[in-house]
């Protein structure tokens, strides 16, 4: 639980960070945008209160958001945003299916 605790700050850096980027595709922005909007919200389709299941949303939206970030911008694009350890960054691009 602590490792995850200190992936979410980078993620969340990450996140913001390919958001802004004007050479990743617009639709990649968008979708970042929108998962931000979402993990920074109080709402959730599933309440975090759950035991596990109330995470499990939040990984399955992250993974495959990064999924569809990686096969249309490359991991170029998140190698260059990436704030974290390269240890992070391996457990990131498994999370994203590499």
């Amino acid at each position: 639980m602590t490792d995850a605790l200190r992936f979410l700050p980078d993620l969340l850096r990450l996140l913001r960070r390919l958001a802004a980027d004007r050479t990743v595709p617009a639709g990649v922005r968008a979708a970042l945008l929108l998962l931000l909007a979402y993990l920074l919200l109080p709402i959730d389709l599933v309440p975090d209160f759950l035991p596990v299941i109330g995470y499990a949303d939040d990984v399955l939206l992250v993974a495959l958001v990064l999924r569809l970030t990686v096969r249309r911008a490359g991991t170029g694009a998140v190698e260059r945003h990436w704030p974290g350890s390269p240890q992070g960054l391996a457990v990131l691009l498994r999370l994203a299916g590499l």
